[in-house]
């Protein structure tokens, strides 16, 4: 070991002694300092099983080895099964310190809770929840429990950063600092993840008033290697009804042969289609007269089912094949993985990269095959299916991954009202009774909600009024008002995410499926659901039914997208793909191919179509009596293109970025976007103004419509850069 090992608590040493490590990894070492010095916020972004955790804990528990009262290091997990995992991995530390680690959350043993109750010591695991409700209703307790706290860690920290969830956790450790009296002499925090985009950046999202510098820690080396295969299926025209020849029983067979016998994640893209994937091979199981290997894993399964898959993983004694949405992406220990399939396109290259770091662990290669399936063509294929768009996103993706290292950056400059609601409540209940501007100075002058004005929050406040959540006293301190009291005294308060509102899908009076609200949904507005074209009736909010008839059009893609916005350069990627006819990886002098022969056919296909339509000259096309316009934009784009559509009555449809109108001439469109910008695109809130269902985030239901439009948005809309896209557009047809 080097010299840097010595500057270890001698019990540290002899722990990573027992461990049989020969070295401490890279990542480790360069942590080592940055911690021990507890003068700044620390960064540690590396991939997945590179040594991050230890990275943090071995300095960290040098710097507490001798602390004799209250907890030392605060660790903040997004999940339960997360904290579990840390404390069984740290418990060994643990006892070679003689110092406690407490998980705390809402499935923690009381017998545990209360012992720290007692003699709080060592290290407090925690969940963001769990903290708030500590510091409304203990927050005495906690604040001698926390007086000698050394610092603070979020694990998985690109989970938080830029969500609701991420804003309640920054203004958490802000009311804590606060709490201690350290607002000017705050506790490190350090942050950990695989994942994290525009890495630059992210030091401001993780402490917006920057009263701590941070240091990035990164690793330079990189010994992993990577296996990766992208596997084409066509399905085929005339045998759809052909269960056992169609492309889907081909994935299903492939999907038996690659995982049998073995450890493996299958990550598809929603919970319908992971409980299909299960229940197939479960059935092929059966069929071969051999022990069923595939369960499904996913956020709506029993918590008991979950777990008991998770614990027969981490066993590594039976083979076992997860078959899971995003509730594995994240860094639960789940022992050696053999492989890793995703089932369609992913959600973004970022949950990719956190999907294939689940495997290539123990100085084994990372492999990672995705399973793409388009339909065959015919006379009167989509031209989104004659692009291939799911396969050329894949590849962009892949490409973005392993060729650029790039992930999508989080998006922080969002409002979070409802956040902000949130805390404000959870402020008044902790301390009893507030004034307005030390809550405003708290939590925006010189918290985390930085980007809301005095008066939005004045207005915020009188919503708040209104809907008897708070009232304001003679002497001009908010106290809670009736209803504000029974919302914070529910045990659902403490969380400020919810799950995305399943909206009924109703023609006539049959109800075709259910579909999450988390894109932008108005009426007149045709979409494709069930692989059928619908035009949008009416929204109904209050009974969350979105009522449809049938649309005329001619057969809809089979890609769609799924639901999730995508980054505007991954479309690019996409497009430079297309334009170069060149998918594979550069890696030094050679170009690396990674897809199969059915792959390369289907790629082949889409270059045709797009050479024969000229879309690398330009962007708006007409075909028969429709029109096309392939913007290569993320979502934020295309969607505010789409209204500004809507909005003048025209018929569309936006499909994976193509945004395709109905009924009309390519001269109609390029006049009416000359006349969008004479007379000026609409701000993002003019435009939220047409959006029926605003309510995205736990409490906007208490916002007015003022608030709810500015915040949804800026959440959905791009003003600005859409008018540089149609001026770019305009310029590019010569008009």
């Amino acid at each position: 070991m080097k010299d840097e090992f010595q500057t270890l608590h001698p019990s540290v040493q002899r722990w990573v002694y027992k461990q049989g490590w020969p070295d401490l990894r890279e990542i480790q070492k360069k942590a080592l300092n940055p911690i021990l010095s507890g003068d700044r916020d620390v960064l540690i972004s590396a991939s997945t099983a590179a040594g991050k955790t230890e990275a943090f804990f071995l300095p960290a528990c040098s710097k507490i080895a001798n602390l004799e009262a209250g907890f030392g290091i605060l660790y903040i997990s997004p999940l339960k099964a997360l904290i579990n995992d840390q404390f069984r991995r740290l418990e060994s530390l643990g006892e070679e310190l003689k110092i406690p680690i407490t998980p705390w959350h809402g499935d923690s043993l009381q017998s545990r809770k209360n012992n720290a109750k007692k003699n709080p010591l060592g290290i407090l695991l925690i969940t963001p929840e769990s903290l708030e409700s500590l510091l409304i209703r203990e927050s005495g307790w906690l604040k001698t429990a926390f007086s000698n706290i050394k610092y603070i860690a979020i694990d998985e920290f690109h989970a938080f950063i830029g969500t609701d969830r991420g804003q309640h956790l920054l203004s958490l450790l802000n009311r804590i600092d606060h709490l201690l009296g350290q607002y000017e002499t705050p506790i490190p925090r350090i942050a950990l993840s695989a994942t994290l985009g525009e890495l630059e950046t992210v030091p401001l999202a993780l402490r917006p008033n920057q009263k701590l510098p941070c240091e990035i820690i990164t690793a330079t080396k990189n010994s992993a290697t990577m296996q990766i295969q992208v596997r084409g299926y066509i399905n085929p025209f005339q045998n759809k009804s052909d269960h056992l020849n169609n492309a889907e029983a081909q994935i299903f067979q492939d999907i038996y042969k690659f995982c049998r016998g073995g450890s493996h994640l299958v990550f598809a893209n929603s919970r319908q289609r992971t409980e299909s994937i299960a229940n197939a091979l479960s059935e092929l199981c059966r069929q071969n007269r051999v022990p069923n290997e595939f369960f499904p894993h996913h956020g709506s399964l029993a918590k008991e089912l979950r777990e008991e898959l998770e614990h027969r993983l981490q066993k590594e004694s039976l083979p076992t094949t997860a078959v899971c949405t995003m509730t594995l992406e994240l860094g639960i220990d789940i022992g050696k993985v053999n492989s890793v399939i995703q089932v369609t396109s992913p959600h973004s290259v970022a949950s990719l990269r956190q999907r294939m770091g689940r495997s290539g662990r123990r100085s084994e290669p990372a492999i990672l095959r995705m399973l793409i399936k388009e339909e065959e063509l015919t006379k009167n294929s989509h031209i989104v299916d004659m692009l291939r768009l799911e396969l050329i996103q894949s590849l962009a993706m892949i490409r973005l991954l392993i060729a650029s290292k790039w992930f999508e950056p989080a998006d922080t400059s969002q409002f979070h009202f409802s956040t902000l609601l949130h805390q404000i409540l959870a402020i008044i209940a902790q301390w009893g009774g507030v004034r307005p501007d030390h809550i405003y100075t708290l939590l925006c002058k010189t918290g985390p909600f930085n980007k809301v004005s005095i008066i939005q929050f004045k207005i915020l406040l009188t919503c708040m009024g209104g809907n008897d959540l708070i009232v304001q006293l003679k002497s001009g301190e908010l106290t809670l008002g009736l209803r504000g009291e029974q919302i914070v005294n529910h045990y659902s308060f403490y969380a400020v995410f919810k799950t995305p509102e399943e909206y009924r899908i109703i023609s006539g009076s049959k109800t075709l499926g259910t579909l999450p609200i988390t894109t932008v949904v108005l009426k007149d507005q045709h979409i494709i659901f069930a692989g059928k074209r619908w035009k949008i009736l009416d929204v109904e909010s209050d009974k969350k039914v979105i009522r449809v008839i049938a649309a005329k059009g001619g057969l809809p893609p089979s890609f769609g997208g799924e639901g999730l916005s995508v980054h505007s350069i991954v479309r690019q990627e996409m497009f430079e793909i297309l334009k170069s006819n060149d998918y594979r990886i550069t890696v030094g002098a050679h170009k690396v191919d990674f897809i199969d022969r059915t792959a390369k056919l289907l790629f082949d296909e889409s270059i045709t179509t797009f050479n024969g339509a000229n879309l690398a000259n330009q962007s708006v096309i007409e075909v028969g009596q429709k029109v096309y316009i392939f913007t290569w934009l993320g979502d934020k784009i295309t969607d505010t293109l789409k209204v500004i559509f809507i909005m003048n009555n025209f018929l569309v449809t936006t499909i994976s970025g193509v945004i395709e109108i109905e009924q009309t001439t390519k001269k109609t469109v390029i006049e009416y976007l000359k006349a969008v910008l004479i007379r000026g695109i609409p701000t993002e809130q003019e435009l939220a103004v047409y959006i029926q269902d605003k309510v995205i985030e736990k409490f906007d239901e208490y916002l007015d419509e003022e608030l709810l439009n500015q915040g949804y948005g800026l959440r959905m809309f791009d003003s600005k850069n859409t008018f540089s896209y149609i001026n770019k557009l305009l310029a590019a047809e010569q008009i």
